[in-house]
């Protein structure tokens, strides 16, 4: 199987295979230093791209460093990953004609107030690389924060209409 990095629809470079590739395959090994999370914070406090990977409970990172580096995040993927024996492996989840772009679904979990924009182009994009579980979380917490400021404000609307 051969895979070549060049220009990207999705974002400036991406990884696509050179033959087919079937159903199941491993496309490659999510490869690179490994890191405690608060080291890749420190390292990348500054940097607006990264290649870090969660491993696990994400407290280690892979810092990419070879091809798979460069795989886009797709809302409508033909890859996933697989984490085995702290070795993270993309897959093919479908059969992926030579010349095509390999992506998978990043599913992030951890960006603070990064929003993380999709560019994949799916029929079904969700606007973010974020997991649907995360976009969830953050939507539940947004709502919570603002019924918590619409409440002070009542409050304090009524204070002072109380003094007056």
């Amino acid at each position: 199987m051969g895979l070549i990095i060049r220009s990207s629809a999705i974002h400036a470079a991406g990884c696509y295979t050179t033959t087919p590739i079937r159903k199941g395959a491993r496309v490659t090994e999510y490869t690179g230093h490994r890191l405690t999370k608060a080291e890749a914070d420190t390292a990348y406090e500054e940097s607006p791209i990264t290649y870090l990977f969660g491993l696990g409970d994400g407290s280690i990172v892979i810092d990419g460093h070879a091809t798979a580096m460069f795989i886009n995040h797709s809302c409508d993927a033909n890859c996933e990953t697989s984490e085995e024996n702290s070795r993270v492996w993309i897959k093919a989840i479908r059969n992926i004609a030579a010349g095509e772009e390999i992506t998978y679904d990043y599913c992030l979990y951890d960006g603070g107030d990064d929003e993380a924009r999709c560019n994949c182009g799916a029929k079904e994009c969700r606007g973010t690389m974020y997991s649907p579980e995360e976009v969830r979380r953050r939507k539940a917490a947004e709502k919570k924060a603002l019924i918590k400021k619409k409440g002070k404000r009542k409050a304090g609307k009524g204070a002072r209409t109380a003094k007056a």
